[in-house]
């Protein structure tokens, strides 16, 4: 069995940046025909999701939705350190998940046609962000 693992930085802005390509090429070089893709992002106020890679509208819709579900700057945080986006942001990353597991079959990702994978940043401004990829199989 194989297994390699490498950390991405992904740099990020407010909302979702795709990041299919980048996992793909760790899948490629791993040589794996047939395993798991684990993908995990170090952070705490950053998410992983895989959604629709089609229409841009869904990505800027997800996180219309997910704002007004969890405003910056309510008054029920107290801890606001780094900023009104700061508790905002841990609580949404919550919700949401920090890893993604993706088959690995005929050497590729096993996504469905519109399918993507991104970084889904709760923070606001531009951010770097660490994102292991861990690929095993035969």
């Amino acid at each position: 069995m194989t297994v390699q693992q490498q950390r991405l930085r992904i740099r990020t802005r407010r909302g979702l940046t795709l990041i299919t390509d980048d996992v793909r090429r760790v899948v490629e070089a791993a040589g794996v025909k047939e395993g798991l893709c684990t993908v995990f992002i170090r952070h705490t106020s950053a998410s992983l999701v895989l959604q629709e890679n089609a229409d841009p509208d869904v990505c800027r819709d997800l996180e219309a939705f997910l704002s007004r579900l969890v405003p910056d700057g309510d008054p029920i945080f107290t801890h606001v350190a780094e900023g009104p986006d700061d508790m905002s942001a841990h609580v949404k990353a919550a919700l949401l998940k920090s890893s993604e597991s993706i088959p690995v079959s005929g050497g590729r990702l096993a996504l469905g046609t519109w399918q993507g994978l991104y970084v889904w940043e709760h923070r606001d401004g531009r951010q770097e962000r660490d994102v292991d990829v861990q690929v095993m199989g035969e």
